[in-house]
């Protein structure tokens, strides 16, 4: 048999394996780029072609004479008032910034500046605040913008008393780029001493632990070295701001396979006396299982191709890739790894004296008791008990928080909220309306009364426009040299990247129309752009890959549990099942974040993401407990097999569950906000599918549909007889369950659920 044959060749050859390995991981370290260096874009492009707000922004730049999308702007602020010298100083650096003048190392191509004087109405104070957006060629990146804005601020030679820093999008991405870097390695570190702690008190080990740190290790080199490198082959750019989910991915999905492994390997050994033989039987009889955990997560996470959003193209692939390489050094190191260790591996306790896995009479299994024996009822509470957290998704609000989400420590975040008390927080990113038709600009009259309906639609602060020019002159500011568009220029009231200017955007978008007619106007065409309206494309596009993704993760899960299975009953109610815990979660995480912290919005890829590595993840606890169930089910009638398998599997899963909740908890240590939704949403998930959906729930349903589970396949229709109980509950040589009864008619009426009491 072929998994013989490769369990065989495994512990045969251990030695050279394990060396192959560490050596692999060591040339591969060494020789292959990181996901930093192989990067060709940035987490921040993930708007999919096509997106009108995108076309506005290149249109602007073709239409007007002077861009006004800086992205990176620098604040002074004085609360007592800047001084007129002060304000001296800021006009003539605009004016040598626009002639190309300015004195320094790396000057802008220009500038624009902002005073909180009288007049405006989106001031919040009077002369106390300027904001000066840098405009900086597109081929500039991240790095070389804060150096250009670093020299402006020191041009500015600004007062010791007053407040100055940079703010804006890019400083903001720069800031959590550096926070994320800096935050890794306490995560590795974290996460390597919660994966010691779990295994060492599961296993009663203090050895195994070190396996385990061994295999992660160089399951983590390979996998994000083999990441970046197919990465640049194929062009695939994945973030190296997601590398901290990567880094949680593997180390739960890998310590996972391991206590799969080890806690088989130290049953074989209380059977068998041969550490070699144990370990061949170990890998011959997981393997599938494990290989088939891993194919689910993997196909899971790669389904995310599909979605629009770049970002998530990148970041569902390299995941997928990630486990395919995690599990191929899983499936062959730690293998060849207990076949040399033997019992060894389990000091200072000893596997000896143990014949078969001990019974677990604990809470677990009177809970999958009562489950089998009530499978309605037990579906239809733990249905409600997810409902309740789940109804709270009604009050789901989304936002893409780049600024707000950062330390309250970080530059730009301290910069945005000084900007923000000397004018409406929309300065440090306005929105800009371009309306185009024929002669426009010469029908002032007309643009002036849209531009006043602009400034009285809720949600917005103040315009910039054509009524508020100070010249008359078409200078291809706000009306165009060509007389063919005219822009105003939209300062939100709140945070420009928040859900509620996002909300503002959509209803000017739904409502343009109407108010160009109601102004004579209705010849002309509006466009958007801005960041308000690129992140209202991006939540937008993110929702329609929201309908788009999820039926292909489920198909993708299903299609490997069928082939696993050899079934097609089971697998499609498991799938569904699979949609539980993403939902309660997400619905847990609004009442905290939204309703108990007071978080405005929740960031708007943590529900897509949190849910595809949530039904992937998942599927490792359906493929271990219902595959076992349909083991048992060869020698023991259906019910019974039920709860042997979910008795004797739930430490195994309890404790997967808890490895794989601490590695994405771990993400709550990087101190921004989508990385704390996206940890609790992961970890509250993984708890609530491995304590109930994917252990009690599961136990309740296929008891409730019985032998039709495996249909077409006969798994389930060879299971014998019941046999006869002693009055203390066990069978032949069996672990005894506590209330364990008898069917009366065989596996027929363990399907319809009546049993009678045998002596």
């Amino acid at each position: 048999m072929l998994v013989e044959g490769f369990a065989r060749a495994v512990v045969w050859a251990r030695v050279p394996i394990v060396v192959a390995w560490i050596a692999a991981a060591v040339v591969l370290y060494v020789e292959l780029p990181t996901l930093k260096e192989a990067q060709t874009g940035a987490l921040g492009q993930v708007v999919a072609a096509g997106s009108e707000a995108v076309e506005a922004e290149q249109l602007a730049v073709e239409l007007f004479a002077f861009p006004l999308a800086s992205r990176t702007i620098v604040v002074e602020r004085d609360a007592d008032g800047l001084a007129a010298g002060r304000l001296a100083v800021h006009a003539l650096r605009l004016a040598q910034a626009n002639r190309g003048e300015l004195d320094v190392d790396q000057p802008p191509l220009g500038a624009y500046g902002i005073v909180n004087l009288g007049g405006l109405g989106f001031s919040r104070e009077q002369g106390t605040t300027t904001a000066t957006g840098l405009l900086i060629g597109p081929e500039r990146n991240q790095i070389a913008r804060i150096s250009i804005a670093e020299d402006y601020v020191e041009a500015l030679d600004v007062p010791p008393a007053n407040f100055v820093g940079v703010t804006g999008t890019v400083p903001a991405r720069a800031a959590q780029a550096d926070v994320i870097a800096d935050r890794l390695p306490v995560i590795e570190l974290a996460t390597m001493l919660l994966v010691s702690l779990t295994v060492a008190l599961y296993m009663r080990s203090l050895l195994a632990p070190l396996v385990t740190l061994l295999t992660v290790a160089v399951a983590y080199i390979a996998s994000i070295r083999v990441v970046a490198v197919i990465g640049l082959e194929l062009g695939i750019s994945v973030p190296p701001e997601v590398e901290p989910v990567i880094v949680a991915l593997l180390f739960g999905v890998v310590t996972d396979y391991g206590l799969f492994y080890m806690s088989r390997f130290r049953r074989r050994l209380a059977e068998i006396d041969e550490p070699r033989e144990a370990a061949w039987r170990t890998t011959a009889e997981l393997t599938p299982v494990i290989l088939a955990c891993g194919l689910a997560v993997a196909a899971g996470t790669a389904a995310l191709v599909v979605a629009d959003l770049g970002f998530l193209r990148a970041f569902g692939p390299g995941m997928a890739i990630a486990v395919l390489v995690a599990l191929g050094v899983t499936m062959t190191l730690l293998p060849a790894t207990l076949a040399l260790a033997g019992r060894r591996l389990f000091w200072p306790s000893s596997p000896r004296g143990r014949s078969r896995e001990p019974a677990n009479p604990g809470r677990m299994e009177r809970i999958i008791v009562r489950a089998v024996d009530h499978p309605k009822l037990t579906i239809v509470v733990c249905l409600v008990l997810l409902a309740i957290p789940t109804a709270a998704l009604g009050g789901l609000k989304v936002g893409n928080p780049v600024i707000e989400g950062l330390p309250a420590t970080s530059e730009p975040r301290i910069a945005y909220r000084q900007l923000s008390q000397g004018f409406a927080p929309g300065v440090v990113a306005p929105t800009t309306l371009i309306v185009m038709a024929p002669g426009i600009t010469e029908r002032r009259p007309e643009l002036a009364r849209l531009q006043r309906r602009l400034e009285r639609h809720p949600g917005v602060a103040g315009v910039i426009g054509p009524a508020t020019s100070p010249s008359e002159r078409e200078i291809g500011i706000v009306l165009s040299r060509t007389g063919d568009a005219a822009r105003f220029v939209l300062i939100m009231e709140d945070d420009p990247h928040g859900a509620s200017s996002v909300r503002t955007i959509s209803r000017l978008r739904s409502t343009t129309d109407e108010l160009l007619e109601q102004v004579d106007l209705e010849a002309a065409r509006p466009l958007y752009a801005g960041d308000t309206a690129i992140v209202a494309d991006i939540i937008a596009t993110a929702n329609n890959d929201l309908f788009r993704v999820a039926p292909i993760v489920l198909l993708a899960v299903g299609l490997v549990l069928v082939v696993f299975l050899r079934a097609l009953v089971a697998p499609l109610y498991l799938v569904l099942l699979a949609a539980l815990s993403p939902l309660a979660a997400m619905g847990m995480a609004v009442v905290l974040f939204q309703d108990i912290l007071g978080y405005s919005e929740i960031t708007y890829f943590v529900p897509l993401a949190a849910g595809v590595l949530l039904v992937a993840l998942g599927s490792d606890y359906n493929i271990f407990l219902v595959g076992r169930i349909w083991r048992e089910a060869r020698e023991k009638p259906l019910r019974e097999a039920i709860i042997t398998a979910g008795s004797g599997a739930s430490h195994a899963i309890s404790a997967a569950g808890l490895v794989l909740a601490a590695s994405f908890g771990a993400l709550a240590l990087v101190p921004i906000t989508a990385f704390r939704e996206l940890a609790f949403v992961l970890a509250v998930g993984l708890l609530i599918d491995a304590f109930l959906v994917r252990s009690v729930l599961p136990a309740a349903v296929v008891s409730l549909v019985g032998e039709r589970s495996g249909w077409p396949g006969a798994s389930l229709r060879s299971s014998p007889p019941a046999r006869t109980l002693s009055e203390d509950g066990r069978g032949d040589g069996e672990a005894g369950h506590p209330g364990l009864r008898t069917p009366v008619n065989g596996a027929d009426c363990a399907s319809a659920g009546r049993y009678e009491e045998r002596p």
